[in-house]
């Protein structure tokens, strides 16, 4: 008999011990009876449906994003304040006609008067409060910008999914672009400009004839990137009609580029209207517009006395654009799904 134990005699022992500890706990736990040794979870079916369900809400998401931004907010309430001014300035007490001409005391126009207690932003060359001409120019404006932006994103969002996804349109609106982008805007303004009569509408026909372009093109490169993902191929694999792809599948991936382009198309039309009656093919000067009242400024610029009236209609062109600019690309982050966090 050896006094001493090799390692795989003790371990065998140790093994043993264990094995003779587990068949005494699983007689103990026969013994006892099965309500005993178990009890069964009571089934709640309103607590499944809990446990599945998520709270998560894109646009709640998108608007939490965007109003984390305090630069964007603030611009925002300086947008809205400006749209909801140049909107009820009219109903406001003592405002003027902006097509009325003042005159003074001995009968004559009150013309390059400056800013005053009464004339705010002072008067024209003819005598009109500029004031009032301002606003009614920036309403002017901006139902121009706001039309043409609609048409744009209508036209161009519905051509850009087109041409991006149905593969046998390719051609058509691949031709058709080249043709109509290969026409110099300026040049067809201009024709527009002769055979129409001057006036809101044509300026509002002229810029949307072509400016749906860019936005097409956008959106059917944004389209040709996502349309043969996995999802969309067991769509069609499935039998779901085109239709119901085009708008649950590819457009509310593209909520966040729309947005930004749309937001950026009402400062661009905006622009273009200047642009129009800086080159003298714009509106009458009987509709006060931000593009007349530039033009009548500039021509005045030299003569520092009179430089109020380019200041102020360009502080106000300069708020507008660059508010759309800095909501619209904010909003488009906030939008992007990529940033979402549930």
């Amino acid at each position: 008999m050896s006094f001493f134990k090799r390692p795989a005699d003790e371990l065998g022992d140790k093994l043993n011990e264990r094995l003779a500890r587990d068949l005494d706990e699983d007689a103990a736990l026969a013994k006892m009876g099965e309500a005993e040794a178990f009890s069964f979870a009571e089934f709640h079916p309103e607590a499944a449906e809990r446990g599945g369900y998520s709270n998560y809400s894109y646009w709640r998401a998108t608007l939490r994003a965007f109003f984390r931004n305090k630069t964007a907010v603030f611009f925002l309430v300086l947008m809205a304040v400006t749209l909801l001014f140049t909107f009820i300035q009219p109903l406001l007490p003592g405002q003027k006609d902006p097509l009325l001409v003042h005159y003074g005391e001995w009968g004559l126009p009150l013309n390059n008067v400056p800013p005053n207690s009464e004339f705010w932003f002072g008067t024209n060359s003819i005598g009109q409060d500029l004031w009032s001409r301002i606003w009614a120019g920036t309403r002017t404006s901006l139902f121009i910008g706001f039309s043409v932006a609609v048409v744009e994103a209508v036209v161009g969002i519905l051509a850009g999914v087109l041409w991006g996804y149905v593969r046998k349109l390719d051609f058509f609106f691949t031709e058709l672009y080249n043709v109509l982008d290969n026409i110099p805007q300026t040049l067809l303004l201009i024709l527009i400009s002769y055979i129409m009569r001057p006036g809101v509408s044509t300026i509002i026909f002229a810029l949307s004839l072509t400016g749906w372009l860019g936005m097409a093109r956008f959106i059917r490169n944004q389209i040709i990137i996502i349309r043969d993902r996995d999802y969309n191929l067991a769509s069609r694999c499935l039998g779901v009609p085109t239709r119901r792809i085009i708008f649950k599948n590819l457009l509310p991936y593209l909520v966040s580029v729309i947005t930004m382009r749309m937001a950026l198309a009402i400062p661009g039309a905006i622009g273009s209207e200047v642009f129009v009656t800086y080159i003298g093919i714009g509106l009458p000067v009987s509709i006060p517009s931000l593009g007349n009242l530039i033009q009548t400024g500039r021509s005045l610029m030299q003569m520092a006395v009179l430089r109020y009236q380019l200041i102020f209609p360009v502080a106000v062109l300069a708020v507008i654009t660059i508010s759309f600019y800095i909501i619209g690309n904010s909003f488009a982050d906030a939008a992007d799904p990529k940033n979402h966090v549930n």
